[in-house]
């Protein structure tokens, strides 16, 4: 039940912070059911603000999830690039072990990078899909100069294919590797209509990024 104590926050510092309780509602929400199942009611409930006044903070519970997807950008960006650092030179296994590591470490990025295209740059306001852009544009930037400074045998134009490669992979496979309760149970009721490749999220993107990363190192030398 939502909170009927709720007092509209007036100052500039009380409406940051409800619109940072909404932020962090929807992030449990999502961590706990997936961000499918989140919508604006639940997130307003979770943080104990009238459904009606949520919408002075966001149009909708899309544009708190395109905020998630920002900050999950950020810190995948700056993970890899730190680790890269650190383990400069990288060969192309390890770039892929340092990409996937990021990734499963943030399970909710990885559950709102199918749903940023499909759905929350469609739905969300404009000036916050601007924001998303600009953010993840300068954190997808950063990585791809780290990965060509710490990976010899990669160009900045075969880095840029290599996180393409890893985003394109981690939204898929994590889809299809979480499925709705519903479906998982009707995967074992009848294996028959189960997915007939591997479901482990880690291993079969490692194994895919992998062979992405090496064949892009072997065409750069021309092999």
């Amino acid at each position: 039940m939502p909170d009927t104590s709720f007092q509209r926050a007036r100052s500039a510092d009380r409406k940051r912070q409800r619109a940072d309780d909404l932020i962090e509602a929807a992030r449990s929400l999502a961590l706990e059911t997936g961000v499918a199942s989140v919508t604006l009611t639940a997130v307003a409930d979770r943080a104990g603000v009238h459904h009606s006044a949520m919408r002075r903070y966001f149009p909708s519970h899309k544009d708190v999830l395109l905020r998630l997807a920002t900050e999950g950008w950020t810190r995948w960006s700056e993970f890899a690039s730190a680790a890269l650092r650190a383990q400069a030179p990288v060969t192309a296994p390890t770039l892929a072990e340092i990409l996937v590591s990021g990734l499963d470490a943030d399970p909710l990025f990885c559950d709102l990078l199918a749903n940023v295209p499909l759905h929350l740059e469609h739905e969300a306001a404009l000036g916050h899909v601007a924001d998303f852009k600009r953010i993840s544009h300068a954190a997808l930037s950063a990585m791809v100069d780290a990965i060509a400074e710490a990976a010899p045998d990669l160009d900045r134009d075969r880095a840029l294919d290599v996180v393409t490669a890893a985003n394109a992979l981690a939204a898929t496979l994590w889809q299809v590797g979480h499925p709705p309760e519903s479906l998982a149970r009707a995967y074992s009721d009848d294996p028959s209509i189960a997915p007939t490749w591997a479901l482990d999220f880690t291993s079969t993107l490692t194994r895919l990024l992998t062979a992405t990363c090496v064949g892009l190192c072997a065409r750069q030398k021309g092999r």
